[in-house]
C-alpha cells in the first residue's frame, strides 16, 4: 500500500486540491493510504485535527473518492514537524501545495512548501491550485 502523508494548513482550497491530488493517483482507491495532518501552531480554544475546517474537506474528498485515511494533528514549526513526522511514519510521499508568493516574500516569510521539498528525502507531490 502507497502511503502519503497530506499536511494541511487553515486553507480549505489548498487541503482540497492536495486531496485531489491524491485522490488521481493510479489505483488510489484500493493502493493508497493517505494520512491528513494539521499541524497547530497556536490552539487556545483546544480544537482537536477533525474540528479544522481543512481537514474536513479533504476527508470529505479522499472518503468520496473511497481512499483509506486517518487524521493526526502536531503542534510546532510546520515545515520541520512535516519532514519529522513523514520519517517516523515512513510515508512514501509527502503531498504538499503553495501559495503564490513573490520571491520577496518567500525570503521574508519563506515557504513551508518550498522548505519541506528541499529538506525532505521523500518524494514530495506539489498539488496546484487554482487562485484563492
Amino acid at each position: 500500500m502507497y502511503h502519503v502523508l497530506i499536511p494541511v494548513d487553515q486553507s480549505e482550497e489548498r487541503a482540497t486540491a492536495q486531496a485531489e491530488a491524491v485522490v488521481e493517483l493510479p489505483a488510489a482507491s484500493s493502493e493508497v493510504r493517505a494520512t491528513v495532518m494539521h499541524i497547530f501552531q497556536d490552539n487556545p480554544s483546544g480544537a482537536s485535527v477533525n474540528q479544522v475546517g481543512s481537514v474536513r474537506r479533504a476527508s470529505e474528498t479522499l472518503e468520496a473518492a473511497d481512499v483509506e485515511y486517518s487524521l493526526v494533528e502536531e503542534s510546532g514549526d510546520p515545515a520541520e514537524e512535516i519532514v519529522d513526522r513523514a520519517d517516523e511514519m515512513d510515508v512514501d510521499s509527502i503531498c504538499v501545495a503553495g501559495r503564490k508568493r513573490s520571491p520577496t516574500g518567500k525570503a521574508l516569510f519563506g515557504s513551508v512548501s518550498q522548505t519541506v521539498i528541499i529538506d525532505s528525502e521523500r518524494t514530495v507531490l506539489f498539488a496546484h491550485v487554482d487562485e484563492e
